[in-house]
């Protein structure tokens, strides 16, 4: 599991630097203000959560099953938070509405928020 946690970090942190590039300097012209600052939330979400995917996968005082369990709500927050924003950031751009999915970034947020507290949550009932 450890393997697939730090690929995944390593994946979004990647794909942080390479949306992030894109942002500045592809979509600076091309995207209102608005647009790009909610976009590069998106990023900066991204890479939080890639260096903590990071950090979770070289962890060895968290179980196996909090630690899975810590990963698929990151996993699944950064999906549906950051590339949700990525989507309605850059659908006018592309011709595209996907305001009809602008229901899920609040999900990945929840979702977000959900694996940091199971993480605290594990971490201190560890130190027992």
């Amino acid at each position: 599991m450890n393997k697939t946690i730090l690929g995944t970090g390593a994946l979004f942190g990647l794909l942080a630097v390479i949306f992030g590039a894109l942002g500045a300097h592809g979509l600076k012209n091309l995207l209102p203000e608005s647009s790009l600052g909610s976009f590069q939330t998106g990023v900066a979400y991204q890479m939080y959560h890639a260096l903590f995917l990071l950090v979770l996968g070289t962890m060895n005082q968290l179980e196996e099953k909090a630690k899975k369990s810590v990963f698929y709500l990151i996993a699944g927050g950064v999906l549906c938070f950051s590339f949700s924003i990525y989507a309605l950031s850059t659908g006018p751009l592309l011709g595209l509405d996907f305001s009809a999915i602008g229901w899920i970034t609040p999900v990945g947020g929840i979702l977000l928020i959900a694996g940091w507290t199971l993480f605290i949550y594990r971490v201190f009932r560890g130190l027992n």
